[in-house]
């Protein structure tokens, strides 16, 4: 199975980003696009996301192989990863089982841990896009007012929307796989038991929004542990998707990261 994935850049050390949970490779685009001035960017559809195939497998180091495997097809034997949310403990799990193939990390708004899946909404958000009647949806704003109900937030119910693809016959489909994703929610939301690894060696950034509760300070001490050379950054007034609500300061603190020497 090859993922999917985007090019930008003819020159410079490879990065390669890995989106979030009902995310895909368009959503780092314009990030991609800022650093492909000096990196050749590879923003990549991880499985059941994007024009990637889908899987039944979810879990981190099944993911983190597939990354691999692209790595390996584009010719890259290390590059540096960045990756958000979900994508970020694919990028996690590569640099800790495969140091040498993860030339620098950059961890953008979660942490190495994991939680039920009971206690995020994310079954929710499945479940009333699988209910939606998608027949009936001319446009994405119908689309975003039929999950209105469920997804009060409408900055997510305008990402999750970004989903729905039109097909020949002019009607709507999801072409993420919601169901092999709701079956390994469980998977998506844990997290691999490196509690005897000996670390991630290399240079290693966490950025967190402020407004983001998905890194707390509890948690600082298990990333040092694991990533012992990190560096952990806070952008202002932005929440869980920092590179999209604040995508200048992201990259103000991105960019001498990624653009360093090992």
């Amino acid at each position: 199975m090859t993922l999917s994935h985007v090019r930008y850049g003819d020159f410079g050390s490879p990065i390669v980003i890995l989106h979030g949970l009902f995310g895909s490779a368009r959503n780092w685009a314009a990030v991609a696009r800022a650093l492909s001035a000096h990196h050749r960017v590879f923003t990549v559809d991880l499985p059941n996301h994007g024009e990637s195939p889908w899987t039944p497998e979810m879990d981190y180091p099944a993911q983190a192989a597939r990354v691999r495997a692209l790595m390996d097809g584009l010719g890259l034997n290390e590059a540096a990863v960045l990756g958000h949310s979900m994508g970020g403990k694919v990028a996690m799990t590569m640099a800790l089982e495969t140091p040498e193939r993860v030339a620098r990390l950059l961890v953008v708004d979660i942490a190495p841990v994991g939680v039920s899946a009971a206690k995020t909404p994310f079954s929710g958000f499945i479940a009333a896009m699988r209910s939606m009647d998608l027949s009936r949806i001319t446009r994405r704003a119908e689309a975003e007012e039929a999950l209105s109900a469920v997804v009060t937030n409408p900055a997510i119910r305008s990402f999750l929307v970004q989903n729905l693809t039109r097909g020949e016959d002019g009607v709507f489909f999801w072409r993420i796989n919601l169901a092999g994703i709701e079956a390994r929610l469980e998977d998506i939301t844990g997290w691999p038991d490196f509690s005897r690894h000996a670390g991630y060696a290399g240079p290693a950034l966490f950025i967190k929004g402020e407004k983001s509760d998905y890194v707390p300070s509890v948690l600082h001490a298990e990333i040092r542990r694991l990533f012992p050379r990190v560096e952990i950054k806070t952008i202002a007034d932005a929440g869980h998707w920092p590179h999209a609500e604040r995508p200048d300061a992201f990259l103000a603190a991105a960019t001498p990261f990624l653009g360093d020497e090992k």
